[in-house]
Formats: C-alpha cells, sequence, structure tokens
C-alpha cells in the first residue's frame, strides 16, 4: 500500500505565504514601496545620524541630487522642511502615480 504524501504544517505554510505584510510608506513621498527598499539616513552618517528610513531608490536619489550633507543635517527628520524645496516638490508631485518600483534616471547634483 502507498502511501500518500502530506505535508502536516502545509495550511500552516499556505497562510504565511498569503498574509504578506502590507508595503511600508516611503519616508518622503509617501507610497507604498515596492520590491526594493533603500534604509536611507535622513541625517548622514559622517554629520552623525543614526536613524534610518525606508525609502523608494528614486527618491534618495532626489535627495543626494538636490541636498548637501549640510544641509540634510539641518533639515534632520523634518520631511516638510524638504518637501519645501521646489525641486523635490515636484518630483514627489510627478512620482505620486507611478508604479512602486518605478526608475528613472536622474539629474546631477548641481553646485
Amino acid at each position: 500500500m502507498a502511501r500518500k504524501n502530506r505535508d502536516p504544517y502545509g495550511d500552516l505554510n499556505r497562510e504565511a505565504e498569503e498574509e504578506a505584510p502590507p508595503p511600508v510608506p516611503c519616508w518622503l513621498c509617501g507610497r507604498p514601496t515596492g520590491g526594493t527598499i533603500v534604509w536611507h539616513h535622513p541625517v548622514p552618517k559622517s554629520r552623525g545620524g543614526r536613524d534610518v528610513v525606508p525609502m523608494h531608490p528614486i527618491c534618495q536619489q532626489t535627495l543626494i541630487a538636490n541636498f548637501t550633507n549640510s544641509e540634510l543635517q539641518r533639515h534632520g527628520m523634518d520631511v516638510e522642511g524638504l518637501l519645501l524645496n521646489p525641486a523635490v516638490r515636484k518630483f514627489v508631485d510627478w512620482v505620486a502615480n507611478k508604479d512602486p518600483d518605478f526608475t528613472a534616471p536622474q539629474a546631477k547634483k548641481q553646485r
């Protein structure tokens, strides 16, 4: 008589796969993060920053392109202060309806 291959924990494994945790929102734009999450230091590590926040890679690239480390240190964890910059506000408004895994080339840092 042949044995049936039954996984006694099969139902538990299927439940765990079905209940994926909700995506973490991006710190800058507020959209849900996709497959790639960048853990960004709002205050740069070189300036004593220890806290990290989840971001899309494209959002992090935008911050790096528009602010120096000194400016990021001054803003700290204040997202609203960063959004007062017209270039960042324009970017966030533009990216608001894009897919969470959307990526595009960014402009070079202007000095």
